[in-house]
């Protein structure tokens, strides 16, 4: 690639992160469990074509793949998935219950061999998530989603290895986490209605199962009489059902006894933390009931990551190490978690309570060249907001053992907006950072009104507030960082994905402080938006902007493509041509009202991009697009 620039110059130094190494050898891991000795884990492999599998750790520290290599695991359920399998071990060797991303249905995986229970052949179309074994029986509770005319239909289902499938709750808009308590009497549950989010009003059920004809029994509301988001229901070994709630004000633990006659609610003590997280996923875990009745539990505070544990009725932090998922217990006493430090990238780890602990899988390997200068670590950044509270962010300075700063010489600034925007930036560290940083460019990951670690009051800070308040966030956090010196103010740019990706067009129609943005299948049209987009966020915008057609004006105003005339520097719009989430007619259409713009679309892939050339191109366009946008606006003097 030709550099338009010295290479010396801040955003065009050396760098050891290339787009192979993003795209082309780091591993993915998610949802790791544990059964006595055993680990499993979901482990996406872009070196087979961003194939998922289920991979087994024995106790010797055998790893063994445990579906067969033509099948790929996940589900569509709510466009988003998650939950796509569940593991158990059947005469001492796992069993593995699972969906295929490609051609769907359920699948049962074992030693002696793979078979399907249900295809996906079937009309109408039906999707599975949230996969849990039946723990008295031989087959599985999850939840279904039915596609025919009009929106799909959730309900809750059995199936046994048979294919067999039985509903057991239906009528409702959304259902998650059906979990059998470890004897099999049980079922707990959550579920919702439109226009309510899962982070904004669930409500938790649990019902005996009867097993003639394998139906529920009466089910009991748990949720309490404070509208909250009540999530994650699990089970511990004396029969107590734990959950988190934010009645409260924030996602705590509460843990349900039953007397022998009705269910007793008990809340923990306030952890200083959320512990919680919003449900965009299925699959999510935050608790692991231990004995005694202690819980470990995952918290944020101030958007930061650690581990508590309560015991002896109060909390403590426990170190171990940085796990993006509560750690979960072995029958050794050992714990096991995805380990995601601000200085590594992400690996499996095993240890203690006490800070002894051993990353064994990593993601990546860095070159051995790689110090520990070459790697940019987060600071907390706080800064006021319009609404005089207080909004935060994660600031990075460039990172590089070879290359440095020139005498005077500022940063230029990437600005990133998370999407959702029910969601967060993660402290965790990152190649989409980290690409940044070692080039000479400085990021900002904005956290900004809305975003979840806050406890709901900021969460709900957006609240008909979208594309105001987080743009708001935005500029201020860019400014606050002019002002103290940190950054170029002409080489500043911003991008974001999806949601962000409105946030990124709205704080250019808004302010001059941004030489140019990228838009990463971002929303453009929110009227569009709300006609077009699948069940799962259908009502989503009634709390971010208002109830729709009602609120017309309102969508008309925060679009972006209503102020396009108002963007007068160059904007990069990247989006899949098969997105279901955000179609791509909103970056066209936006595209054809900007004079400085370019979209670049890549056919096949949907609401993110997974596959590893569209990955490595993304990255190198964006960043050639930064160049040529600093170059042409360059001081003669660099």
């Amino acid at each position: 690639m030709t550099e338009l620039c010295p290479p010396h110059v801040a955003g065009n130094w050396p760098s050891w992160v290339g787009p192979e190494l993003v795209a082309g050898r780091t591993l993915s891991f998610s949802e790791l469990r544990t059964i006595e000795d055993w680990v499993f884990w979901q482990e996406t492999r872009p070196e087979e074509q961003g194939r998922t599998v289920i991979v087994g750790r024995r106790h010797d520290g055998t790893l063994v793949d445990l579906i067969p290599p033509e099948r790929t695991v996940g589900t569509r359920v709510h466009e988003y998935g998650g939950g796509a399998w569940d593991v158990r071990l059947k005469n001492g060797y796992p069993e593995v219950v699972f969906s295929d991303r490609k051609v769907g249905g359920l699948w049962f995986s074992n030693r002696e061999g793979t078979f399907q229970a249900l295809s996906d052949d079937r009309a109408p179309e039906m999707r599975y998530a949230d996969l849990t074994w039946d723990t008295a029986g031989d087959g599985v509770f999850c939840v279904r989603e039915t596609h025919d005319e009009g929106l799909p239909t959730a309900a809750l289902v059995h199936v046994s290895h048979s294919g067999q499938e039985t509903v057991l709750v239906d009528g409702a808009d959304f259902y998650a986490a059906p979990r059998p308590s470890l004897d099999g009497a049980s079922l707990a549950w959550f579920s919702w209605q439109n226009p309510e989010m899962p982070w904004t009003v669930t409500r938790l059920y649990v019902a005996p199962i009867d097993r003639t004809g394998l139906k529920l029994g009466r089910a009991t509301d748990l949720s309490g009489q404070t509208p909250c988001s009540i999530i994650e229901p699990r089970w511990g070994a004396d029969g107590s059902l734990y959950a988190t709630s934010d009645a409260q004000g924030c996602w705590t633990p509460v843990k349900f006894v039953h007397d022998q006659t009705e269910w007793k609610k008990q809340f923990f003590p306030e952890a200083g933390a959320e512990i919680g997280l919003p449900h965009w996923v299925f699959g999510q875990r935050t608790l692991t009931p231990l004995p005694d009745g202690q819980l470990l539990a995952l918290g944020i505070r101030e958007g930061l990551t650690g581990v508590l544990l309560f015991a002896d009725g109060h909390w403590k932090t426990v170190q171990m190490g940085a796990p993006v998922n509560v750690p979960e217990r072995l029958s050794n006493g050992q714990f096991v978690w995805i380990d995601a430090p601000e200085n590594a990238p992400p690996a499996l780890a095993i240890g203690d309570m006490d800070g002894n602990f051993e990353r064994f899988r990593p993601s990546v390997v860095l070159p051995d060249t790689i110090t520990s200068d070459d790697i940019a670590k987060p600071s907390l950044f706080s800064f006021p907001t319009a609404d005089g509270s207080k909004a935060y962010a994660l600031f990075y300075e460039p990172a590089s053992s070879t290359s440095h700063l020139k005498e005077g010489e500022k940063p230029p600034l990437v600005v990133m907006a998370h999407g959702g925007p029910t969601g967060r930036a993660d402290s965790g560290f990152a190649f989409k950072v980290q690409w940044w940083t070692s080039r000479g460019f400085a990021v900002l990951d904005v956290n900004y009104r809305g975003s979840t670690g806050f406890g709901r009051k900021y969460r709900e800070a957006l609240n008909e507030q979208w594309g105001v308040a987080d743009v708001e966030d935005c500029l201020t956090g860019v400014q606050s960082l002019i002002e103290q010196g940190l950054v170029d103010p002409a080489r500043c740019v911003i991008r974001g994905s999806s949601a962000g990706g409105l946030t990124v067009l709205s704080a250019l129609a808004q302010s001059d402080l941004f030489a140019a943005g990228a838009s990463l299948y971002g929303v453009t049209d929110l009227r569009a938006l709300a006609a077009e987009t699948h069940k799962f966020e259908a009502r989503y915008l009634d709390g971010l902007i208002g109830p729709y057609p009602e609120k017309e004006a309102v969508y008309l105003e925060r679009s972006p493509l209503t102020h396009a005339e108002k963007i007068s520097v160059p904007v990069l719009f990247l989006h899949g041509g098969a997105d279901k989430v955000v179609p791509l007619a909103q970056a066209e259409a936006m595209r054809t009202k900007l004079a400085q713009s370019d979209l670049h679309v890549y056919p096949d892939e949907g609401h993110g991009f997974r596959a590893r050339e569209v990955v490595e191109d993304a990255l190198e366009r964006e960043l050639r697009f930064y160049r040529t946008v600093f170059a042409t606006s360059a001081d003669p003097a660099l």
